[in-house]
């Protein structure tokens, strides 16, 4: 059975996670209830007469994806794996807007055509010309996830020996609004909205896109292995630490082996709670990191905590701005990831190094 490597990673977020080489000109926001991206020069990736039709999930994408094939150093890949949220949200604003405006009459598919979850997947195929296997997953926030299982899925059982896995996500005006009125956002102007230290309901809100490489043999580029990942429907606060224990286990490991944690702490205090115990208890001896005050909440913001994951791998070095403890390892090989929303939707992901 092969074994899965992240070869090539691609960024792009609401810190400058390009041209740079970890973090190192991050910055902390805990005014805004909203991030925005850090855009890159897009006309360096995409022509400039195809850029204004793109919406800008489209183009994070296309960027990411190109980033981490040049990484990974392939032209093309035998399979293409997406997980969205909400798709190209601002788009399906722009089309369900006209069709009120214009009375259900005299409508332009445009919009329509570039709202579809699949669309940044097709994109990116039409970019490289690749014709094979192209699978958009739409599962809330294990979208990224489901993405990931599948294309692990594929190369351990040699169906594919290079896929591009990726997670996209945007944010759009009206929507945005809704998810205020619903009390999903922070309320405004009760800042500074600290992560670790809320006790509020709602979370500030972000969006990006990032793309890992992935190939079935190790490179002098690769950058870690991708071990085990599992994803859970729902599970009360006191069921976390048993199923993390067993998660390790079925790749025969134990909590004191673990060189790091990701956690995805968001700033709800509700939903926080899933992490409290494991930070004070479970993996209190462990370096503990945290990332979601860079990039905000959103569906796929776990794929941005696998890129930091892969990121301490390559690097051997935690960043003080994502550390929840001042633990640290001599050497970071194997560290575990685990996310929630709300109590749903669970996924632990484990990497290590090669």
């Amino acid at each position: 059975m092969k074994k899965t490597y992240i070869n090539g990673l691609g960024c792009i977020s609401a810190q400058k996670t390009f041209d740079t080489i970890f973090l190192e000109e991050a910055e902390l926001n805990e005014n805004d209830t909203v991030f925005a991206l850090k855009v890159p020069i897009y006309k360096d990736f995409i022509p400039p007469v195809a850029i204004r039709r793109m919406a800008k999930g489209v183009k994070n994408g296309i960027v990411a994806s190109t980033l981490a094939l040049c990484e990974a150093k392939l032209e093309t890949v035998d399979a293409i794996i997406t997980g969205t949220g909400m798709g190209c949200i601002e788009d399906s604003e722009k089309f369900l807007k006209a069709i009120l405006d214009n009375d259900e009459q005299f409508l332009t598919p445009t919009s329509f055509i570039q709202s579809t979850h699949n669309t940044v997947g097709g994109q990116i195929a039409l970019g490289l010309q690749c014709k094979s296997y192209n699978l958009t997953y739409v599962n809330g926030s294990v979208s990224f996830e489901s993405a990931l299982f599948d294309a692990k899925m594929k190369i351990e059982e040699q169906e594919a020996s290079s896929i591009l896995v990726g997670g996209i996500d945007e944010t759009a005006d009206y929507t945005l609004s809704l998810f205020k009125l619903a009390g999903f956002l922070k309320k405004e102007n009760q800042g500074p909205y600290s992560v670790l230290e809320s006790t509020t309901n709602g979370v500030v809100f972000g969006e990006g896109a990032t793309f890992f490489a992935l190939e079935n043999e190790i490179k002098e580029n690769t950058i870690a292995e991708i071990l085990d990942v599992e994803i859970l429907n729902k599970l009360d606060v006191s069921e976390v630490e048993g199923k993390i224990i067993s998660f390790l286990a079925s790749n025969d490991l134990k909590i004191n082996e673990i060189d790091a944690i990701i956690l995805g702490y968001n700033g709800d205090v509700e939903s926080d709670l899933y992490y409290k115990n494991l930070s004070k208890i479970t993996f209190a001896n462990i370096p503990q990191v945290y990332y979601k005050h860079l990039s905000g909440e959103y569906d796929t913001a776990s794929a941005f905590g696998l890129w930091i994951g892969s990121k301490i791998i390559q690097t051997q070095n935690i960043p003080d701005i994502v550390k929840i403890n001042a633990l640290d390892k001599a050497t970071y090989k194997t560290i575990l990831l685990y996310n929630q929303r709300n109590g749903k939707d669970h996924s632990f992901t484990l990497i290590s190094s090669c």
